[in-house]
């Protein structure tokens, strides 16, 4: 039995511009995927981060979390091929939908965080970060391959040679300060920077989303057949444009007709 229900608020990092390089944080890698809450044990579920139910999407991954103790794990989800690489674009097309044959990746969840334990009943969130790594790495030990625990180092440089790997799966460092609590949005004084990189994309259409701040541009780009393929989404947008109307005919008052 958990020590509360799934969803929760998840902690969020805040970008900055400059690599964060401070003593007493933990630097990990800023995955490129779908951020997750996942309950292991006999009843599975995944979350997304905004509280969506993906269990039915990623069945596959609660079918591996039941054959771990009743725990919640905060991560991401990650769609990697049969040959190590790491692709978002794969990972969205398990968006509404489940698993299939032959697909020829699969998805993987990478734990960055243990949130509580069932068989103390134990909410870990009040510990310190340290505490709750190093139980979440005792958990995860001889774990299938399908629930990882990210990589985790004290070194700038050992972190920044991550950025890029993985084909581009990992686009910057996440830092976290080693002695604090888990608390929800920016709570947890967690920071996030990105290598940033400069491309021109089309944009091809908009997320649909019933928040209209959680609404994103779909962006794409011409393949080498000059056909434009969906590359990936925008940040969320804050205000969408006006929707252009069909441009009509003033109407005219026929008393003033000539």
């Amino acid at each position: 039995m958990l020590p509360f229900d799934l969803p929760v608020d998840v902690a969020l990092a805040r970008p900055v511009t400059d690599f964060p390089s401070d003593g007493g944080l933990s630097l990990e890698p800023k995955w490129d995927g779908w951020r997750a809450l996942l309950r292991t044990g006999p009843d599975s579920r995944v979350f997304s981060r905004h509280g969506t139910d993906l269990t039915r999407a990623m069945a596959d991954v609660a079918h591996t979390a039941r054959r771990l103790p009743e725990a919640v794990y905060d991560g991401e989800l990650l769609a990697v091929t049969d040959d190590g690489t790491v692709s978002f674009t794969l990972l969205q097309t398990r968006a509404g939908k489940g698993p299939k044959s032959g697909a020829g990746f699969s998805v993987v969840f990478v734990a960055f965080d243990l949130l509580a334990t069932g068989n103390d009943t134990t909410d870990l969130r009040g510990q310190a970060y340290r505490e709750r790594r190093e139980r979440m790495l005792a958990l995860l030990d001889g774990a299938p391959a399908g629930i990882r625990p990210t990589p985790a180092t004290g070194d700038d440089h050992g972190a920044l040679a991550w950025v890029g790997s993985l084909g581009g799966a990992i686009e910057g460092v996440v830092a976290k300060p080693l002695d604090r609590p888990y608390l929800p949005r920016y709570g947890s004084a967690w920071t996030k920077w990105r290598r940033r990189h400069t491309t021109d994309t089309v944009i091809t259409g908009i997320t649909a989303a019933a928040n209209p701040n959680q609404q994103a541009a779909v962006l794409s780009r011409p393949d080498t057949d000059g056909r434009l393929r969906a590359v990936g989404v925008s940040l969320p947008l804050p205000q969408l444009a006006p929707r252009h109307q069909p441009h009509q005919r003033p109407e005219v008052d026929p008393a003033r007709r000539p």
